[in-house]
């Protein structure tokens, strides 16, 4: 279908709105929109090469869907030419955002199969050898996102280098490892040389390298992946020796927690395939404990539970025994209670941690980056946090690309997994605990899970650092920090109270406390949503806090000056204020 037709099928008001640099690519009219809650709405269909837009035509107000196509799944036709019925004949649309569409289209207007192949070919767009919509937006948002990580500047926040660690750009053009990033923190009398012999006893060649340092104690969380010691037990000198170095940076402890992500069972089998633990025999003072995480092929199957009995209606008679049979808030529960126990052994103990799992780009990224969370107050904040998934998922190669299946239609694929999504449900856990505590509200969260499927930025596209450097990601698409960072008062909290919480959080990881994310997965149930807007009831909030600060600021300028002209009345005078 020619672009000028499309155009003419549509008047010129805005309808759909387009982005920038995002172009009609077909539009059915007809179409019957299937919804589960409010029942059939007749109108129209319009794809873009970005999203998929229905707008009914039959009652007032519309009824409105925008879809962004890198959400889609799996594109099923439903109904043949034999169906027989009203809305019998159509299509269904499985989304990775916790819901299915279906549009029933009338037999004779024969548009379900132009529709069919269009959404297929432009929801997946690397199966079709075609590229991602994000390299065709343009939007100018007036900063620049992928300025707001720079790992040097974030180690120097972190006063590192220092006596005891160094940046190491051993890895500057990924040749050492293609999934690290190419600037990592170690231990300062560890060579470039003694790195290489320690990245071939790892797996992936994944070493420990730096991810925070405790300002005080000087106790270090560091990362990696599993040491290759395989069936026969191997032993690496180097390894052996950089692992007591990593102890010895640390003079407040001569002992040094390494906490295994995965279950001891499974650590256990990895020998069969060449990986395994450190033994503590091999790794003087160090003791290792198995924090019982399950594998993403677990998680994977959990999430599919949990989609079935949330989407689309809720058996309301057994759904708490639902929730439980999907074991997802025991997962949860599990991840945050492994991040507690690395956060109080650096903070409590004064003991450094060495986090890894399998490969350290799943569990262990999940465990250091809430750990982080819980340490430092700066990732509590927008830009901090945005911060910690640059340096913890991003730069440390989390396989984004894979574990989504961004742009590709092997909806059935292994490597996909809900690792990211279990994070950000650990830090909405946190919020839920610690209300005053994050700068951010609820719906940033729920905005970088709706952008980690949207390719409507770079930020999450491919697996590692070196993918995005080689493709040029920062100069070729937009930053979903530019879209956040233009509008931070949508995501800011109103309850922030940033000097009461400079200090560290433990959140209570127990069932008795771990809620389901309603807000999240149940959020395209209309009975469940709250009554009131809350978006609005935040921004006034935020108001009234801006005023009351102004009237603490005025407060505070005319005490400095009533007590600058009384000292020079009386010097010798001073009494105490109470506060």
């Amino acid at each position: 279908m020619e672009m000028k037709n499309l155009q003419d099928k549509y008047p010129k008001n805005g309808d759909p709105p387009l982005l920038a640099g995002e172009k009609l690519q077909d539009v059915a009219k007809d179409v019957t929109y299937l919804c589960p809650y409010t029942g059939p709405s007749r109108g129209n269909l319009t794809i873009t090469a970005y999203k998929l837009y229905f707008k009914s035509t039959d009652r007032e107000p519309p009824v409105i869907l925008d879809v962004p196509l890198g959400v889609i799944s799996r594109v099923e036709k439903v109904g043949g030419a034999s169906s027989r019925g009203e809305n019998s004949y159509g299509i269904e649309i499985f989304c990775k955002d916790m819901r299915n569409l279906r549009f029933a289209h009338k037999q004779e207007n024969h548009s379900r199969r132009q529709v069919f192949e269009i959404l297929t070919q432009l929801a997946f767009p690397l199966s079709n050898k075609m590229s991602m919509f994000a390299f065709e937006f343009k939007e100018d948002y007036g900063t620049n996102g992928w300025l707001v990580f720079d790992p040097v500047a974030e180690f120097n926040r972190q006063k590192v280098p220092n006596d005891s660690w160094r940046i190491s750009r051993v890895n500057e053009h990924y040749d050492l490892g293609d999934t690290y990033p190419a600037i990592i923190a170690v231990p300062k009398s560890a060579t470039d040389e003694d790195l290489r012999c320690v990245a071939s006893f790892r797996s992936r060649a994944r070493l420990p390298a730096l991810s925070w340092i405790h300002p005080e104690s000087q106790a270090s969380i560091t990362r990696s992946s599993q040491p290759l010691v395989g069936v026969a037990g191997k032993r690496n000198k180097e390894d052996e020796k950089y692992i007591q170095l990593i102890m010895d940076a640390n003079a407040q402890s001569h002992k040094l927690f390494i906490m295994d992500a995965r279950p001891s069972v499974n650590a256990i089998a990895n020998k069969a395939k060449g990986g395994g633990y450190e033994s503590e025999d091999a790794y003087q003072n160090a003791e290792i404990v198995f924090l019982d995480i399950h594998n993403i092929h677990v998680m994977r199957e959990s999430l599919r539970k949990l989609k079935d009995i949330c989407f689309p209606t809720i058996d309301d008679s057994h759904w708490l025994s639902n929730i439980e049979s999907t074991h997802w808030l025991e997962h949860i529960k599990q991840i945050l209670s492994g991040a507690v126990r690395i956060a109080d052994k650096v903070e409590s103990n004064k003991t450094s941690v060495l986090v890894h799992c399998s490969d350290g780009w799943d569990r262990t990224a999940q465990l250091t980056a809430l750990a982080m969370l819980m340490l430092d107050p700066y990732y509590r904040t927008i830009i901090g946090f945005e911060v910690l998934i640059e340096k913890e998922w991003l730069s440390f190669g989390h396989k984004f690309a894979q574990r989504i299946g961004h742009g590709e239609d092997k909806h059935s694929d292994a490597d996909r997994s809900p690792v990211f999504l279990q994070f950000i449900d650990c830090v909405w856990q946190m919020t839920r605990q610690f209300p005053n505590a994050f700068e951010f509200n609820e719906h940033f969260l729920v905005t970088i899970l709706d952008h980690l499927y949207s390719c409507l930025f770079g930020t999450f596209l491919f697996n590692t650092e070196q993918q995005r450097s080689k493709e040029k990601l920062k100069h070729r698409t937009v930053s979903l920090w530019s879209y956040i960072n233009c509008q931070t008062e949508d995501y800011t909290n109103p309850l922030y109270a940033a000097y009461v919480h400079q200090h560290v959080l433990f959140p209570v990881a127990s069932m008795r406390r771990i809620e389901l994310w309603t807000g999240y997965y149940l959020r395209w149930n209309p009975r469940m949503r709250p009554q009131e807007p809350i978006h609005l009831r935040n921004r006034e909030l935020l108001l009234l806090k801006a005023q009351l600060q102004r009237r603490v600021d005025d407060l505070q300028r005319e005490q400095e000056v009533r007590s600058k002209s009384s000292q020079s009345h009386s010097p010798r005078v001073s009494s105490p204020v109470n506060v």
